[in-house]
This record gives structure tokens, C-alpha cells and sequence, in this order.
């Protein structure tokens, strides 16, 4: 029987000792990125995943497992900077950064287990690269709704898209994690 719970503590600790050995060595230098550009970084992960998948093979050393812990960490970079604001001054404390980290996933991880409760694992039965379609779908409407300036008539913004990614790549981890 799987556990959910536990599968996605894994996967989130594993993306959580990344962005923190991240922050050490290159201190919250995002913090100067605008939500846009961070946007566009989990873009290009997801496109790389897509053009591997469809390829069949990869040319740069680093696999897609890299790619979907950089989804995480890029997406709650994202919901940080949704909550404080870019910023020209970058010196944001390791031990912050961590702490808003970890509530931001918090945030995710319920949400999750709202709609893992509500749909019965669907996931489960899904391919990864239709997770990785649905990612690059939630970046296009993110990247509408910023190019509208944040206005939408009745979706639920950015945020929403946001947390739903940090979702589907950890899902997406569980799922290599389950094939190996």
C-alpha cells in the first residue's frame, strides 16, 4: 500500500537539501527575479523534459529528475516571490528563505491532499509525460495571466498554477522514484 504522505515528504526533502545547499552557495541572488522570469525558468525545465521524452535521449549529462526538483524549487521561489515583492536587495537570511520555503510547500502539500482525497490518486495511473503537458499548460496560462497584467475573470491566478506545479513535478518524482 503507498502512502502519499510520506512519498511526498521524501521528494520534498530531497528538493528542500537542494534549494538550501543552493542558498549557501549562492546566497537568495533570485530574489532580484521578477515573477515572469521565474515563469520562464520553469518553462524551460518542462520544454527539456517534454524534448527528451519525445527524443528519447539526452545530450547534456543530467537527466530529468534535476529538472523536475528544479520545477519545485523555482515554483515555491515563485510563490515567495508572490508574497514579498522582487527585490533589488537580495540579502534574504538562509534560515528565512528555509522558513518561507517550508510554508509554501506546506501550503502545496494540503492542497494536495485535498485533491488526492477528492480524486483518488488519479495520478497514479498517469503517464509522466502527460503530468509534464499539464505542467507546460499551467505555465502558458500563468504566462496569460501575467502578460494580462494579473486580471483574470475567473480562474484563480498564478498562485493557484504555482502550487499546482510544485504538485505535478513532485508527483512526478514519486512516479521515477516507483519506476526504478
Amino acid at each position: 500500500m503507498t502512502n502519499t504522505a510520506e512519498e511526498f515528504k521524501q521528494e520534498i526533502a530531497r528538493c528542500r537539501e537542494i534549494y538550501g545547499k543552493k542558498a549557501k552557495d549562492y546566497g537568495t541572488a533570485w530574489r532580484i527575479l521578477r515573477l515572469p522570469s521565474l515563469t520562464d525558468q520553469i518553462y524551460i525545465k518542462a520544454n527539456r523534459i517534454r524534448s527528451i521524452q519525445e527524443q528519447g535521449e539526452n545530450r547534456v549529462e543530467e537527466g530529468v529528475e534535476p529538472e523536475f526538483v528544479a520545477m519545485v524549487n523555482y515554483a515555491v521561489m515563485a510563490l515567495i516571490q508572490l508574497e514579498l515583492g522582487s527585490a533589488e536587495d537580495i540579502d534574504l537570511p538562509i534560515e528565512k528563505a528555509l522558513e518561507l520555503y517550508d510554508r509554501h510547500v506546506g501550503r502545496a502539500t494540503s492542497l494536495m491532499l485535498d485533491k488526492n482525497h477528492d480524486y483518488g490518486e488519479a495520478w497514479r495511473q498517469m503517464r509522466i509525460s502527460s503530468m509534464v503537458d499539464l505542467i507546460l499548460m499551467k505555465l502558458l496560462r500563468i504566462k496569460q495571466i501575467e502578460d494580462n497584467e494579473g486580471r483574470t475573470l475567473v480562474s484563480e491566478g498564478v498562485e493557484g498554477g504555482y502550487m499546482d506545479i510544485v504538485n505535478y513535478a513532485l508527483f512526478c518524482l514519486i512516479r521515477l522514484r516507483e519506476e526504478k
